[in-house]
């Protein structure tokens, strides 16, 4: 047990570093051309932007680390009866995949000014994220049908707060992607919506890494 924590630990660990840099990185050529002063203030709003998306995976991260931490624990105890998996939990990371996917798609196409595969790119995204949600409401139901509810036993209530604090947080994210989605078809301007749409795949990435975590956890207990 103590073995898997600390593995668990150094996994996350690498995981938030890699995201953290992720985030705090800045590419401040790219708003150049409005020329210095304007480059300059928007050099400093991605940084914010950038950092308040660290701190948001960095504080996420220990939550969930926390819980999974929590969850490992609590399995030793005799009345543990593990759930079973429905299949749909692989169609569902399919689906988060692909999510992860078409916005980093869309960020390619974010920075190529004018690119006719932002739209698309933005709106599979997004629309896969809703399937994805839909389809854990309907895990939930299965598990419902066959016996298993948040109170039945230790193992289905660690499961339903694992995959609920998920999709609090990818619903979070869609509150992020519809004003990053509303401005590009608004006609902001070009540089909030390249840096709206980044920081859009990069907490995808984040969320698709959670989830592999969550549910490879499922898997092995």
């Amino acid at each position: 047990m103590t073995v898997a924590v600390i593995i668990f630990g150094l996994c996350m660990a690498g995981l938030v570093g890699w995201l953290v840099r992720q985030s705090l990185s800045i590419e401040p050529w790219l708003a150049t051309d409005a020329g210095p002063e304007l480059a300059s203030h928007a050099v400093r709003s991605e940084q914010r932007l950038r950092l308040t998306l660290a701190v948001i995976v960095a504080v996420v991260t220990s939550l969930f680390g926390l819980f999974i931490s929590a969850y490992l624990i609590r399995m030793e105890v005799a009345d543990w009866r593990p759930l079973p998996e429905p299949t749909l939990l692989w169609i569902n990371t399919a689906v988060l995949v692909l999510c992860s996917v078409s916005l980093q798609w869309a960020a390619w196409s974010a920075r190529r000014s004018g690119s006719p595969a932002l739209a698309p790119a933005l709106l599979i995204g997004g629309v896969l994220s809703l399937v994805f949600v839909v389809g854990q409401y309907v895990v939930w139901q299965q598990l419902a049908a066959l016996g298993y509810y948040l109170a039945s036993n230790p193992a289905s209530s660690f499961f339903y707060l694992l995959t609920g604090m998920h999709v609090l947080h990818l619903l979070g994210g869609m509150v992020a992607w519809a004003r990053v989605t509303a401005g590009f078809f608004g006609r902001a301007d070009q540089e909030r919506v390249r840096i709206g749409v980044e920081m859009c795949a990069i907490y995808w990435h984040f969320l698709l890494a959670v989830w592999l975590v969550v549910f490879a956890l499922f898997l092995y207990t």
